[in-house]
């Protein structure tokens, strides 16, 4: 390849790729080159690619916030009617729990009950202070 073809590559290469550099202990970088020499791949090759899989999960894993609540008063609203729900479901409970029979208020579900209602409570009361 001549010095016009070279220094062609070279820009070419500068404007479309991103060099990394990376430290690693040296026997990890051995034993990596060996990997890819063994298995006839670069290790720019699966390095990009890695990195393009790593990327592309991480986006995945990335959480993503929906139009219903992009402004502060959608989100007032949308905790509202959290809180507005939550209360209905406290009522619901505590229906049944008042109306359990005599003989089975000492059992362990009447007693989860009641600390299902007291964390209902208290969930009520802190969405009430968000907003």
């Amino acid at each position: 390849m001549g010095e016009a073809a070279n220094r062609a590559k070279a820009k070419w290469n500068t404007t479309n790729y991103a060099q990394v550099k990376v430290s690693v202990d040296p026997k990890i970088a051995a034993a990596f080159k060996t990997a890819c020499a063994a298995g006839g791949v670069s290790m720019a090759g699966v390095l990009s690619q890695f990195m393009s899989e790593y990327g592309a999960a991480a986006k995945e894993r990335e959480p993503t916030i929906p139009s219903s609540l992009s402004t502060r008063r959608k989100r007032r609203k949308a905790t509202a009617e959290m809180a507005s729900q939550l209360e209905m479901i406290r009522e619901a409970e505590t229906a049944s729990h008042e109306n359990v029979p005599e003989n089975l208020r000492g059992a362990e579900a009447y007693e989860a009950t009641e600390d299902i209602i007291s964390a209902l409570d208290e969930a009520i009361g802190l969405l009430g202070c968000i907003y």
